[in-house]
């Protein structure tokens, strides 16, 4: 866990393979706690961050992949945009093996040496990776673009970004400016090969964030960075696949 002087919590995952290592981030309102994603659920979050469910707080789960909503059965209330609420509730492709995860997402490795076991350390003894599943999942709040979600004191505003998957989401503060973006866009390449993306539909997602007044990304892997780089990064993507 790693507090941040904005009042954001980013919880990582550092046993997990930087495949599937992805972030948490942890906002507190006055009246409420929100989650922006939940892991892959190897470990317990109740068990090993206890604090973390002491206000009942609401997980946004910001696309249908296993390493962000794992955890996501842990929680109380669920939230998602409504197209990733139909693809929770059928259950997501998981597995804690490279190849077999690849081969459940229909991706193509080309040529990839992908690692075996995909994390390198067991939540307890006797553990069985094998075991790993996520479960289908109920949403109870489906999202739409633009639906605000308060926690007194702050709140959030839902954007629709398809184009990594159908149901992408960020949720962008628009008194900090801060953007919590996903898989949207984080500072590395972007996937947009996955059976489910849609590399136009992906184009027109980052072009309208590159218009945006961000001050600071949250990206669902790796470290946040600041607005200037968001807009690099967008337009380097729009530009690079109209070419």
């Amino acid at each position: 866990m790693e507090e941040r002087d904005d009042g954001v919590v980013r919880i990582t995952e550092p046993h997990a393979d930087k495949l599937v290592r992805a972030n948490l981030w942890w906002l507190r309102g006055s009246d409420r706690d929100l989650v922006v994603d939940a892991g892959l659920g190897v470990a317990g979050l109740r068990r090993h961050i206890p604090d973390l469910f002491e206000r009942d707080p609401l997980v946004v789960l910001t696309h249908a992949h296993l390493d962000h909503v794992g955890g996501a059965h842990e929680f109380r209330e669920r939230a998602a945009h409504e197209t990733a609420a139909e693809a929770l509730a059928q259950g997501v492709p998981a597995s804690l093996y490279g190849p077999e995860l690849y081969s459940e997402l229909g991706m193509d490795p080309a040529g990839e040496d992908l690692p075996g076991l995909l994390i390198d350390a067991l939540p307890h003894t006797g553990y069985d990776p094998r075991a790993y599943r996520v479960e289908p999942l109920t949403v109870h709040h489906p999202l739409r673009d633009r639906d605000v979600i308060d926690l007194g004191g702050r709140s959030l505003t839902v954007l629709h970004l398809p184009g990594h998957t159908p149901g992408c989401v960020a949720l962008l503060e628009e008194r900090t400016g801060a953007l919590f973006t996903g898989d949207v866009l984080y500072n590395g390449h972007l996937i947009d090969d996955l059976p489910e993306s849609d590399p136009p539909t992906y184009r027109r997602s980052l072009a309208l964030l590159a218009d945006l007044d961000v001050s600071i990304a949250h990206p669902g892997h790796g470290r946040s960075f600041d607005g200037h780089r968001l807009r690099e990064l967008a337009h380097n993507y729009v530009h690079a696949t109209n070419t």
